[in-house]
């Protein structure tokens, strides 16, 4: 109790010092003519910034982060990776499982704030006044927030309880902010520049004392939010299994290969992303008309992503060691030095053997574990692993291996020689000579789509038989 006293005063420098940084670009607005566009490039780098320190927050949050209906986040498989790691002692732990979410708000900017600007700036005479004050403004903005993040956020120890989505709701609402300033600058008249700009100006000093601090000040403000505002879950959490007595009798280890294999089904997901087909087939394009250096750096840009898959993919499954604790099955991550999940093995819990396409290419193995309580699915994976039956056998597991479907030569067959049929009607049709290039073309954007939903359908039920 007596070290809580001791940080007040600190907190209530950092929200003078919060406030004092907000409120100088008044000052620039009153007193020496800033326009729209000076005020609205000013925070633009503040916001540019606060997502980038938001990110790094977001990684320290401890709580749990609820899923985000109809969304879906980029390395989604470590929404649910249990344990975090110290890269540096003086710092709090990172955990993999907020990834996902620092990705996302990543994602907006680059996908959207950043080319809009681009094109805004080159499109449209922003008339931006460069000066010393708007200088010592966005230093006084980056200094405040910096201060935040070592007063507030690790002095205070913060990060114990709030969730990656809660860090990341203050840097959303800045670029909503920003994005309706940018509206203010195409539509407000001249002559309300300076009313418009300081009430804006003053809210978004009030608006950042609420977001940045927890003094005396930003609690006061943040009570009245909370009554205006509707009550929605940000955080809840996080559960970590408790691992039992008993010492480990077997243990089954996973293979990086294994792994690595098992990872092309993620990059083959990753395709069918929109924004990586439209980047690959721009890709295509760039390389066959030509232009050689942006398909080069296209494809620079692709690789990236598979290997920001695979390595995503190789945290969620490549670090564990299957345990055998007593009557339990314990998945142990050896890297984060957590439990990520444990199942008795004779209980309501089931054991089946996945009939996964790289499995059978690889002749690796995977189990599908459903009925397993204290999970956000009731279902977890066990694998891939090397030997399969072998791992089965040690852990003592209660599956049968007749289990396992059988190869069919007969629908391999099929499949492959219907998939020809399909893919050889539009290569026809562009090698005929008594088609137009213009019918072809039209014929092709009619027919590719619903081709390659047939060629898909019959690639599976021909690899997942082979």
């Amino acid at each position: 109790m007596r070290g809580v006293p001791s940080r007040v005063p600190d907190q209530s420098l950092a929200d003078l010092v919060v406030i004092s940084a907000n409120l100088l670009p008044l000052i620039g607005v009153l007193s020496s003519g800033w326009n729209v566009w000076t005020l609205l490039s000013l925070y633009w780098i503040e916001a540019f910034s606060t997502v980038l320190l938001g990110t790094l927050k977001s990684l320290f949050a401890k709580q749990g982060s609820p899923d985000v209906v109809g969304q879906r986040e980029p390395l989604h498989e470590l929404r649910h990776k249990r344990g975090g790691w110290h890269p540096l002692s003086t710092l709090p732990p990172v955990y993999p499982r907020n990834m996902p979410f620092a990705l996302s708000i990543l994602g907006i900017w680059g996908s959207t704030i950043v080319p809009v600007t681009l094109v805004a700036w080159a499109t449209i005479d922003t008339s931006v006044v460069l000066s010393v004050e708007v200088a010592i403004s966005t230093g006084a903005l980056l200094l405040a927030q910096l201060i935040d993040f070592r007063v507030d956020y690790l002095g205070t120890r913060k990060y114990e309880d709030v969730s990656a989505r809660e860090i990341l709701q203050r840097p959303t609402q800045l670029t909503l902010a920003m994005m309706f300033l940018g509206l203010i600058g195409l539509t407000a008249t001249q002559s309300a520049d300076v009313a418009v700009l300081a009430g804006f100006v003053i809210i978004k000093a009030i608006l950042s004392v609420s977001w940045e601090s927890t003094g005396p000040i930003a609690r006061s403000l943040q009570s009245l939010f909370n009554r205006l505002s509707h009550d929605r879950e940000l955080s809840r959490p996080q559960p970590e299994p408790a691992l039992p007595d008993e010492p480990v009798q077997a243990r089954v280890g996973v293979s990086t290969r294994s792994v690595l294999l098992g990872s092309t089904a993620t990059i083959l997901l990753a395709v069918v992303n929109r924004g990586v087909a439209l980047l690959l087939l721009g890709v295509i394009a760039a390389i066959y008309t030509g232009h050689l250096m942006w398909g080069s750096v296209g494809l620079g840009i692709l690789l990236c992503v598979f290997a920001v898959r695979v390595g995503s993919y190789y945290l969620r499954y490549g670090t564990i060691e299957y345990q055998r604790r007593g009557d339990v099955l314990v998945a142990y991550d050896t890297v984060l030095d957590a439990p990520q999940w444990i199942v008795p093995v004779h209980s309501r819990a089931r054991f089946e053997i996945k009939n996964a396409i790289p499995d059978r290419l690889f002749d690796t193995g995977t189990l599908r574990v459903s009925n397993v309580e204290a999970t956000p699915t009731n279902t977890v994976q066990f694998g891939p692993v090397a030997d399969l039956d072998q791992a089965i056998e040690t852990l003592g597991l209660p599956v049968r291996p007749e289990d396992r479907p059988e190869r069919d030569p007969a629908v391999v067959g099929a499949a492959l020689l219907l998939g020809l049929v399909f893919a050889g009607v539009p290569l026809i049709l562009l090698g005929s000579s008594q088609v137009s290039e213009a019918e072809a073309a039209a014929v092709l954007v009619l027919l590719v789509p619903f081709f390659m939903i047939l060629l898909g359908v019959l690639l599976y039920a021909m690899l997942a038989r082979i």
